[in-house]
């Protein structure tokens, strides 16, 4: 009988063990990537004032977000987020890499932004005159509102 005493314990020193593993394992912090962001080596093979859309498009590929207005800029978005058992998700870090192009196609501008305590700043910039000319994604979004032609809806 006392077999099968330590038998149980065992069991249960076993059964504790793998509890406690488990518990462990599960407060593992996990790390999920979204979006792309070209690496500093990718958008250095590009020339401001020189480089177009399609050379853009050839060396770092088409993003996934674009400029409101036709002649508008390329975003790349690139975020990272870390789950760390029942919380939710939290985002770590952010970064956007925002290349404008003139009328004609040309790159104008190449910017990278990022995401540190609530704040955008601006990482690195890239442009081909002193001053910088171009409305921003948001200064293009709120000066559409109103600039609606009402004629288009009639048809």
């Amino acid at each position: 009988m006392v077999g099968i005493g330590r038998i149980v314990g065992q069991i249960v020193r076993n059964l504790w063990l793998v509890l406690v593993i488990g518990g462990l394992a599960a407060c593992q912090p996990i790390y999920r990537n979204h979006g792309y962001v070209p690496s500093d080596s990718d958008l250095a093979m590009l020339v401001v004032g020189q480089d177009t859309r399609e050379t853009v498009s050839d060396f770092i590929g088409r993003p996934s977000s674009a400029g409101v207005l036709e002649d508008g800029g390329w975003y790349y978005v690139g975020s990272r987020w870390r789950e760390v058992g029942w919380k939710k998700p939290e985002e770590i870090s952010r970064e956007v890499v925002a290349i404008s192009f003139n009328k004609s196609g040309v790159v104008q501008n190449i910017e990278r932004f990022g995401l540190q305590d609530g704040r955008v700043v601006t990482l690195s910039r890239r442009v081909t005159d002193s001053n910088i000319k171009g409305v921003t994604f948001l200064g293009q979004l709120l000066g559409n509102i109103g600039n609606v032609n009402a004629g288009q809806f009639l048809d």
